[in-house]
């Protein structure tokens, strides 16, 4: 009878710690399938309402709107990345400042078919918005790139050698 009882605790035990187990597993699939379905929301309300974070730096949703607009790969010159949309309405406009060094401003300035634009007065600093990362007055003073789509889109891209900092500034009418 002792025996009986002894095996009995022991296929008690097994049960138990195999359930426990069972348990354990049934918990880690349910986490990863809850993580995987909010990712996926993230994803989709990111795709009906791009977020941009113009407070912090470097943020997910900031390198995915780099990747979108500027259209170059990040790599690992480039960082402090802001960016700020105004996108109301039947108009936008669109900011970025970031660091970076001279050779990702050239895949940049290529990639947009920008060209040094001295002729022109720059009219957009009216609908700039105003942030401790995009300061209106030394960017004014820096050489300007331009590029525009019939008088109706525009992007302008500036640079500051010595600080290796770049702003692009996008809007359409």
């Amino acid at each position: 009878m002792f025996r009986d009882n002894i095996t009995l605790i022991l296929c008690l035990c097994m049960l138990f710690a195999s359930c426990e187990t069972i348990s354990n597993k049934g918990k880690e699939i349910a986490h990863k399938a809850e993580e995987k379905v909010k990712q996926e929301s993230d994803e989709l309300t990111d795709k009906a309402f791009p977020e941009f974070d113009p407070h912090n730096a470097d943020t997910k949703f900031n390198k995915l709107r780099f990747r979108e607009f500027l259209k170059v790969e990040l790599t690992s010159d480039i960082k402090n990345i802001y960016c700020f949309e105004d996108a109301m309405g039947i108009d936008a406009d669109y900011q970025f400042s970031f660091n970076c060094n001279a050779s990702t401003v050239e895949k940049i300035l290529e990639k947009h078919h920008f060209s040094p634009d001295s002729t022109s007065k720059d009219f957009s600093t009216g609908i700039q918005h105003d942030f401790d990362w995009w300061d209106k007055d030394k960017i004014e003073k820096l050489k300007m790139y331009s590029w525009n789509e019939k008088e109706r889109y525009y992007k302008f891209f500036w640079y500051d050698e010595k600080e290796e900092k770049a702003y692009y500034f996008e809007f359409d009418l």
